[in-house]
């Protein structure tokens, strides 16, 4: 009962952060380390199980941002502008438009995710470098909120993004991929505002750019690890899926409302806090 209780927590926990561009790596870490998964007495399994849970509730995340986004990113049916005639004619000009975009952005991020994972992890999976990254790109919001605030973005809709924009954007994913607590939304929500993207158009552009890198991303997590799991274990897995989902629905809705009239400055504000506390935390509590 108490591993659905926190498995309960972690998927809430994740449904929140995971799109909100303060890093659900940091907050993952902290929760895993206060209540963790112990779904067996063998500690190595609980470590490899953890690693397959963390990437089923993205997958739970995922799935509100596809369902929210359905009528925006599903390509197929009619449409006033059609990619072409006779079976093209079923395919919408716009969205596949939006689909080479967003796997443009997806490449750099992807081949740098396949060839360095493991040596990623290794390297900058800890306290010190997740508390500096979240510090770094927390004070990175605030002075690019400064910048752009008097200036009107030259692409308002997603659909505005050229193609090239959408590669920079990818480049700067790339970041998020190296070093971790950097938050995936965070680093392409402040290239795009770099590059001269409205904040509307580039937390949209960012959630849709989320489904084939997270997607991408657990499929390899769960070809690696494999799905043979326990009763327990399979329990788990499912209630942090369903609750990661449930959570994200309201999330994603509720973001996109507070962009239309506000800035990242408050995440911004946020992730420094979050920094500092998680290097005190680990450095002199849970050492």
């Amino acid at each position: 009962m108490l591993m659905v209780l926190i498995s309960i927590l972690t998927g809430i926990v994740e449904g929140i952060t995971e799109w909100l561009p303060v890093s659900s790596t940091a907050h993952m870490m902290i929760l895993n380390k206060l209540l963790p998964l112990l779904v067996s007495n063998d500690a190595a399994r609980n470590e490899q199980f953890y690693k397959v849970y963390d990437v089923v509730i993205q997958l739970g995340a995922i799935l509100a941002v596809v369902l929210f986004f359905w009528k925006r990113i599903w390509p197929f049916g009619k449409s006033k502008k059609p990619l072409g005639e006779g079976v093209l004619s079923y395919v919408k000009k716009d969205v596949f438009q939006l689909w080479v975009k967003i796997l443009i952005a997806c490449i750099p991020a992807a081949v740098i995710g396949i060839l360095f994972d493991d040596l990623i992890d290794k390297l900058f999976y800890n306290p010190a470098c997740i508390s500096l990254a979240l510090i770094i790109v927390g004070i990175a919001f605030i002075v690019v909120e400064n910048l752009v605030k008097n200036k009107k973005p030259s692409m308002k809709k997603v659909r505005n993004i050229t193609y090239k924009t959408a590669l920079y954007i990818g480049l700067f994913q790339v970041i998020a991929a190296i070093f971790p607590g950097t938050s995936r939304s965070g680093a392409t929500i402040i290239g795009a505002l770099l590059l001269g993207v409205s904040r509307a158009a580039a937390t949209e552009f960012t959630f849709c750019l989320a489904i084939p890198v997270m997607a991408g991303a657990s499929l390899l997590k769960v070809i690696k690890y494999g799905m043979a799991y326990t009763f327990l274990e399979w329990a788990v897995l499912l209630i942090g899926f369903l609750t990661s989902f449930l959570v994200s629905v309201l999330v994603v809705r509720k973001l996109l409302d507070y962009i239309r009239s506000h800035d990242f400055k408050i995440f911004g504000i946020y992730r420094i806090i979050l920094g500092v506390l998680i290097f005190v935390l680990f450095t002199f509590v849970l050492k």
